[in-house]
């Protein structure tokens, strides 16, 4: 069937324009690297943004989505699927969960953990413990309610009026959550682990397990937003492991489905029974495709191996791009954990990020940004380590060029 050719111009003809994409159409990708319609290679660093978590067409991927496909597809949830029970039983084994919800994105499973916290409260202690503390600068979904419960308010801008009961408090103060909790009122508090989108900001260890007591004290549940930070990608399975806080609800997604759209509300049985039947939904919420999908992705992530590799290959990255940065006076540190990196931007080039980012594209390695002043690195959970020593040549390469 011959096509019409596709370039970067027709996104402005048909698409909605909320996105501004680069010039450059990926065709192709293997491994950590991929093509574009010139035949141009480009070693992946960004991951589609911590989810192609074992790089692009993974033969085990592609074959288990090949088996799957010719079997069934989709049933909708007036039935259930053996994908799905599968994932649900593996999920509850690695983790602190009993029960699992299946949606398609981040936004939708922080909107079911949401939801369920309003829920469980209103069921436990009546309506007026229905308010959510977030934190400033907290990244949650685009949905009105998850991002009403982000903490950046130009992401709401002309979409008000909010849903109220939402407080932020500002992230690793505990002092702040402690001026807006309170028993009568709060039913949640709800973090990330670590910062994503706002600059890959590290929850202090003493904070995460001080806002656990206070959720106990309050008879509030806390929910970690672990959308980012799941699946391998901190070098833990899930990054609550890493700082020995156990969250009572937890949401999924990115790295889930290595590239196929799935996520995944965790929780405890005391807290789901708040979902009762007819209570909440999604038409593709455990779909058959990509419960399969994110079976082997789980299947190959939770090995101990690859787990031990995510940390082996941090060291190298990190280290690389902090020569880098002090080479050239670019960077100031380099933070996160496993391979969700964010590399902080000096004074000098403040609110340069996207400059990074393009000199890099030049020179075929595909950065993040996260923020102005942060570079952030998200590359799938086994790239070769030949891939990362090229990247950071190439890299360094975009950085002399742009400090020049």
């Amino acid at each position: 069937m011959n096509r019409e050719p596709v370039s970067r111009e027709l996104f402005d003809e048909v698409m909605v324009p909320n996105y501004a994409p680069g010039n450059i159409i990926p065709v192709r990708g293997e491994g950590s690297r991929v093509w574009d319609q010139e035949g141009r290679e480009f070693i992946d660093l960004q991951g589609g943004i911590a989810v192609t978590s074992l790089g692009h067409a993974h033969p085990g991927l592609v074959g288990t989505l090949q088996e799957q496909a010719e079997k069934v597809w989709h049933l909708s949830n007036v039935m259930t699927n053996e994908p799905a029970l599968r994932l649900a039983k593996t999920l509850c084994d690695h983790t602190f969960a009993e029960r699992v919800f299946f949606a398609n994105s981040g936004g939708e499973a922080n909107e079911a953990a949401f939801k369920l916290a309003r829920r469980y409260s209103w069921e436990h202690y009546g309506p007026e413990k229905h308010e959510i503390i977030s934190f400033k600068n907290a990244f949650h979904g685009r949905t009105l309610f998850t991002v009403s419960v982000g903490g950046q308010h130009k992401y709401l801008e002309g979409f008000e009026p909010a849903p109220g009961g939402i407080h932020h408090a500002e992230f690793n103060d505990l002092d702040s959550v402690k001026a807006l909790i309170s028993k009568e009122k709060t039913c949640a508090v709800v973090v990330e682990p670590i910062q994503g989108e706002s600059g890959v900001l590290p929850a202090d260890p003493e904070f995460l397990k001080g806002l656990r007591q206070l959720c106990d004290e309050n008879n509030a549940l806390l929910v970690f937003d672990e959308v980012q930070t799941g699946v391998g990608r901190t070098g833990y399975l899930y990054a609550y492991e890493m700082y020995g806080v156990t969250p009572d609800i937890l949401s999924s997604a990115k790295g889930l489905g290595g590239g196929f759209p799935v996520a995944a509300m965790l929780t405890t049985a005391k807290v789901a029974a708040s979902l009762g039947v007819g209570t909440h939904g999604s038409t593709y919420g455990g779909n058959a495709l990509a419960c399969a999908v994110a079976q082997k992705v789980i299947d190959t992530v939770s090995q101990p191996e690859i787990l031990k590799g995510v940390n082996a290959r941090s060291d190298k990255l990190r280290k690389g791009m902090m020569d880098i940065g002090e080479r050239y006076g670019v960077f100031s540190e380099v933070r996160g954990a496993g391979l969700l990196l964010g590399c902080v931007l000096t004074e000098q080039w403040q609110g340069k990020a996207k400059d990074f980012l393009n000199a890099g594209r030049e020179e075929g390695v595909m950065v993040l940004m996260a923020g102005a002043n942060v570079i952030r690195l998200a590359p799938s959970l086994i790239i070769p380590e030949v891939d990362i020593e090229e990247a950071l040549e190439r890299f360094e390469a975009a950085v002399k060029k742009l400090t020049a």
